[in-house]
């Protein structure tokens, strides 16, 4: 990775689980620094023992700054000599935000703006922002609010000719912070029947790893104002549910279902139609470009596209739906399920 030789790499939530796993993938490379920006002093100083504890030699480059996105004085006070960011930090979990909207809007929105100006102000090179499937038709309040945040960061990017700007969106990541999967894992070990919302209910999966992978190829291939976005699998809740019952003697016929909570969908998008008209296929991902046209609409004329590009919406429904085997497969694949395999079924 020599694009990064050297380099100081900022995190904003960078103690959640997405941050933690980029954290890890760039510890793994010639980084020269790299600086976790979050809230939570405790969850910092576990990540602060936990890497002097197992990787001793790479502790020395991570250093740590509490701080909040919602106030620009504490970014700008991690923001002197960095030269990439990935900003994770976010309001994310589906009922609370319904409950909270506003707080959503000031971490999503507001946040992410204050990241921006500090970020060009400072002249950090390259910025990724991480956003969501539920941003794209959004119907609950963390959807919208990353939606404003999308706005923001596009509108951003044209603002600025030295610092480039661009998104990741994701689908949902196995076993990050508010997955489903740690829960239904709990609940077979306790002898409870597992627990869905909706068994119908399709989702994006993809791992970790997988989601690190879209931020190495948005800081590396994106450009200002992109929004980039992986070509994920889904599934249906049930198939999930079951892959989960058997790798871990959860009884399938005891899955019980609770109804659809606050804010949620019955499938996700991660291209909308409109953006599928001019998404760019890039192999594993697609590159939607931002509208570079300026207000000065009488400068555009327009005759009208005779071709557009065949997509059409990207979502859970229409993209590969994986078997329960597959899915299986999928989730035995991850770190943290072998690692929970490792403790045997029973706890």
């Amino acid at each position: 990775m020599g694009l990064f030789t050297g380099k100081t790499l900022l995190i904003t939530g960078g103690t959640g689980s997405f941050g933690n796993a980029v954290l890890n993938r760039f510890l793994q490379t010639d980084i020269g620094e790299i600086r976790i920006f979050s809230r939570d002093e405790k969850k910092q100083d576990d990540m602060r023992h936990e890497f002097q504890a197992k990787m001793p030699e790479a502790a020395e480059k991570i250093s740590f700054y509490i701080g909040d996105v919602r106030d620009l004085a504490s970014v700008k006070n991690a923001m002197h000599g960095v030269d990439y960011i990935f900003h994770a930090a976010a309001l994310k979990q589906v009922p609370s935000c319904e409950f909270f909207p506003i707080e959503a809007v000031k971490t999503n929105v507001l946040g992410t703006e204050n990241v921006l100006v500090a970020a060009i102000e400072a002249g950090v090179k390259n910025v990724v922002c991480l956003s969501t499937d539920k941003a794209a038709y959004p119907v609950n309040a963390m959807g919208t609010s990353k939606a404003m945040m999308e706005k923001v960061i596009v509108a951003k990017a044209r603002t600025t000719k030295t610092t480039k700007i661009c998104c990741t969106r994701y689908g949902n990541v196995m076993c990050s912070r508010g997955s489903v999967i740690p829960l239904w894992i709990d609940q077979i070990r306790g002898g409870n029947p597992i627990t869905l919302t909706e068994p119908t209910m399709t989702r994006f999966i993809m791992s970790l790893d997988e989601a690190v992978d879209l931020v190495l190829f948005a800081f590396e291939h994106g450009d200002p104002g992109d929004i980039l976005v992986q070509k994920a699998p889904a599934c249906t809740i049930q198939t999930q549910a079951e892959a989960v019952c058997e790798l871990f003697g959860g009884k399938k016929e005891n899955i019980k279902v609770i109804g659809i909570r606050h804010g949620e969908k019955m499938y996700e998008t991660l291209l909308t139609n409109e953006e599928c008209a001019h998404a760019i296929d890039m192999g594993n991902f697609y590159r939607v470009p931002c509208d570079k046209r300026g207000l000065n609409y009488d400068k555009y004329f327009s005759k009208g596209d005779t071709e557009r590009n065949t997509l059409t919406e990207f979502n859970s429904n229409n993209t590969k739906l994986l078997s329960v085997e597959e899915t299986k497969a999928k989730i035995a694949s991850l770190q943290y399920i072998q690692e929970e395999l490792a403790k045997g079924v029973k706890a």
